[in-house]
């Protein structure tokens, strides 16, 4: 049988962790309630010497007499035993905030460990009223998000009957939708743009129904009117009116590039265009319908939170009370749980009603009144981990370590690396080979830290916006891992034996070529096989850092594109494989084609820079979105990696003591940049304020010394790039395979980092008690007056 204790730990909510019942600290308690009842070993040997006259005929009798004398029910009362008495406390200096009940127990009978039991009370009482009072604010909080969401909701379906009723009247006139839809509405899709229609149209309009003119009023009467209108521009009583505002994220290269347009063009015109109106467009209102129902779907989530938090509370004060009574041998537990009850984290209701009215909500306006569909979204069925996953992995592991046995045997007899041939062998065959073998590795990194979040409870799937039924398991990325290095290994031995066995090398060399292309075309695969989710995802992600900065920035784009500034190396692979087998060298076997042309070692330079230029771009991004000035300073540490990159690339092709002074200088800096910003920002480390030295306040991990154990491995990975402008002479097979080497420490490091980041995000999460996403809204009110 389980403890309770392992059981509330991994069913909690990891971000509220520190507002649930600390049960631990109250077990501790009552184990010492426990030693101060045992009596000492004197007192037991008078017990026994003064008392112990053996069996009595009247010991029935003494009992009975002693049960009736003390009751169940007829003597003295729970009640007696403690009384728990509760006031009003809050309300601030203000007079703002709502008073709170708090609840302060009394002994009413005497304990022969009063002390000890007198504080048991005192920390049940303040765990109460914890629970209580961060219940009320989560209920307050949501029920408020709730009456946002209905008149946002209620604004939407009024603004869809506008623009249906106006596209019935274009058809009916003769005109189409598009006429309607101006391409003028197209130029604000900005963030901060207003997509509205001038209620002056519907007004000056001769064929306008009553219809659309009911909706309009009453869209009035909650003091709404639309942007830039030329009529209806004030209250009776004289007041400007709230315009209606649609807000659509700028997440996407069109719409940040009108929004920074529509921007520049107000601060050099300084004078908005006044009336006319603007128009609704049809794709926005899909827009902001699709942000409406996202909002729901959070929100529905949140209360579903909040009811397992009250549960789970309402179990643990039920176990620690009934382990109270058991060691005090009294029945406190009924009279107190009696006031848990009545608390408003148990009694109140208003959750489970909210809960309702959103699934009836959801599914009469977002699932066309089908009520399965409509729970698919606002509870989403986890998929259970496969047995056969698990097998899999353990084939594919076994499979790759046979292989790659047979591989260094066969190599090893057949001379491949010998100085004759080896050349040839590590220029073609090599590139193509490594880049899987990174690639393998980085995947093996991140199974290993799924693992690690799952193992301590870091929320990873809500800090990057996963999915839950689709999101990528750690059994997951080990059986990709696995079945990638089997294909690629089972791929090197067949091109050994066949190379041996004397067929061509521009015949053989294509089995590389057809490997990589293989990949391709799986990645990109339609069909829904393979992890299609996660391919597709991946993919997007992928067109995210590319296009950086025209995309918003989300928190899982940045850690892709910090993972790609780990494998360059991988990259410059790519690139050679790709040039060796388009330029047709294949055919020829002559790898220097690619090695000599300008071309090539241009690209080179931009391959070296694009996940650093990928990432400093984002930095901008989000200094643009939040207007922090930590971005730019992150900016400036991608700009000086970029620097030293291209240093150390130039002195590998120019090696001169000027070239090797720019590379120390450069690569010194850089490094200095990082190793502050990885143990200061990143990882949340250094400070010297902390109880825990020079880490920080909150450590996931008990040990400590793994923490400093982790300090000192990223500082030794960080500086491996010393390797570098070290000279040393050795053959071709030894310089691939260092720089192979040097290429998997990064990406071990790398791997090293992440768990330390997301530890450090989570943590942030949790000290804010963020564990649910708070979903912009399109509708919003600004003055009418612009």
């Amino acid at each position: 049988m389980v403890k309770f204790s392992k059981e509330l730990e991994a069913q909690l909510i990891p971000e509220w962790k520190d507002a649930f019942v600390n049960y631990w600290l109250l077990k501790k308690h009552v184990k010492k309630v426990k030693i101060s009842r045992k009596p000492t070993k004197h007192v037991l040997l008078t017990h026994e010497n003064n008392y112990d006259f053996g069996r009595s005929i009247f010991d029935p009798i003494r009992a009975l007499t002693g049960w009736i004398s003390n009751g169940s029910g007829h003597g003295v009362d729970n009640r007696e035993i403690i009384q728990v008495n509760s006031r009003l406390s809050g309300g601030g200096e203000d007079g703002e905030e709502e008073e709170v009940e708090v609840y302060e127990t009394e002994l009413v009978q005497l304990f022969s460990e009063e002390d000890e039991v007198k504080v048991f009370f005192e920390m049940l009482d303040d765990e109460l009223n914890k629970v209580n009072q961060f219940y009320k604010t989560k209920e307050t909080e949501f029920l408020q998000r709730g009456d946002l969401l209905n008149k946002q909701l209620q604004i939407l379906l009024d603004l869809k009957q506008i623009l249906n009723d106006r596209r019935r009247k274009n058809q009916s006139g003769g005109t189409t939708a598009s006429g309607f839809l101006s391409s003028r509405s197209n130029s604000f899709l900005g963030r901060n743009s207003d997509f509205s229609e001038s209620q002056s149209d519907y007004c000056d309009s001769p064929t306008t129904d009553s219809q659309t003119d009911e909706v309009i009023a009453a869209l009035e009467k909650n003091g709404i009117n639309f942007v830039n209108s030329a009529t209806r521009a004030k209250t009776k009583k004289g007041k400007p009116k709230m315009a209606m505002r649609i807000d659509i994220p700028a997440t996407t290269p069109t719409r940040t590039i009108a929004a920074v347009t529509s921007m520049l063009w107000e601060d050099l015109v300084n004078n908005p265009k006044k009336g006319g109106g603007e128009y609704i467009n049809r794709k926005k209102i899909q827009c902001a319908e699709k942000m409406i129902r996202g909002a729901f779907v959070e929100l529905y989530r949140g209360l579903g939170l909040l009811k397992t938090y009250s549960s789970l509370n309402m179990v643990a004060f039920t176990k620690i009370l009934k382990k109270f009574d058991k060691v005090a041998n009294q029945k406190a537990s009924t009279s107190y749980l009696k006031v848990v009850k009545r608390s408003n984290f148990i009694s109140s209701d208003k959750v489970v009603r909210l809960m309702d009215e959103v699934e009836s909500l959801f599914t009469q306006h977002f699932a066309a009144n089908d009520r399965k569909k409509a729970m698919k979204f606002l509870k989403p069925q986890h998929n259970k981990d496969s047995h056969m996953v698990t097998f899999f992995v353990g084939l594919f592991t076994g499979s790759f370590v046979t292989l790659f046995s047979v591989y260094a045997i066969l190599a090893h007899l057949s001379g491949m690396f010998s100085p004759g041939i080896e050349a040839s062998y590590m220029e073609t065959v090599y590139p193509v080979f490594s880049m899987f073998a990174l690639l393998s590795l980085h995947l093996f990194m991140y199974g290993c830290n799924l693992f690690m979040w799952k193992s301590t409870r870091i929320n990873y799937n809500f800090i990057f916006e996963f999915q839950s039924s689709t999101s990528l398991k750690y059994r997951d990325a080990f059986l990709i891992c696995t079945c990638l290095m089997t294909s690629v290994v089972g791929a090197m031995v067949i091109h050994l034996i066949l190379l041996s066995t004397g067929f061509p090398p521009h015949q053989v060399d294509l089995i590389p070529g057809i490997l990589f292309l293989c990949f391709v075309v799986l990645l990109i695969c339609p069909l829904n096989i393979f992890y299609r989710p996660t391919r597709f995802s991946f993919l997007r992600v992928i067109r995210n850092i590319v296009c950086s900065p025209f995309y918003k920035v989300l928190m899982v784009d940045f850690f892709m594109a910090d993972q790609l500034t780990s494998q360059i190396p991988l990259l410059r692979h790519m690139e050679s494989a790709a040039c060796y087998f388009t330029a047709g060298s294949f055919k020829t076997h002559r790898y220097e084609t690619c090695k000599s042309g300008k071309m090539y070692r241009e690209l080179a330079y931009v391959i070296s820079f694009a996940p650093y230029y990928w990432r400093a771009m984002q930095c901008v991004r989000r200094w643009f979105d939040e207007c922090n000035v930590d971005h730019l300073a992150n900016l400036g540490k991608y700009v000086s990696a970029m620097v030293a990159a291209g240093a150390r690339l130039t002195y590998a092709r120019q090696p001169s003591q000027f070239w090797m002074i720019v590379v120390l200088a450069t690569s010194l800096f850089a490094t200095v940049y990082q190793l502050y910003w990885d143990f200061v920002k990143d990882w949340g480390l250094f400070n010297p304020k902390s109880r825990n030295p020079w880490l920080r306040d909150d450590l996931i991990l008990k040990n400590r010394g793994i923490y400093y154990g982790s300090i000192a491995l990223n500082f030794v990975l960080r500086v491996a790039w010393v390797e570098t402008v070290m000279r040393y002479n050795i053959g071709i097979f030894e310089s691939r395979l260092i720089d192979f080497l040097l290429a998997s420490l990064e990406v071990i490091r790398r791997g090293h980092w992440n768990y330390y980041r997301l530890e450090n995000e989570h943590l942030n999460n949790v000290g804010k008690f963020r564990a649910v996403k708070t979903v912009p809204l399109p509708f919003r009110e600004t003055d009418s007056d612009g």
